[in-house]
């Protein structure tokens, strides 16, 4: 199951946020300012529920990768 079907933005932008709040403690906002710079118009609170939603299955996905 792909769990980015019916998601309005693709799945690099959506991966690129998370993984950026989540490596380099950027705010929200901070995000938001950043991909507008890239064309990207997204709100901030729906970067907040990406990272809701995204983290924690990357975390898990590269739980293996860290241990390694």
């Amino acid at each position: 199951m792909n769990p980015f079907k019916g998601r309005h933005f693709q799945r690099d932008i959506i991966l690129w946020a998370v993984r950026w709040y989540c490596k380099y403690g950027i705010s929200y906002r901070e995000l938001q300012e950043m991909l507008a710079e890239r064309g990207v118009n997204v709100d901030h609170s729906t970067i907040y529920r990406w990272v809701q939603r995204y983290a924690p299955e990357m975390e898990k996905r590269l739980r293996w990768y860290w241990r390694n």
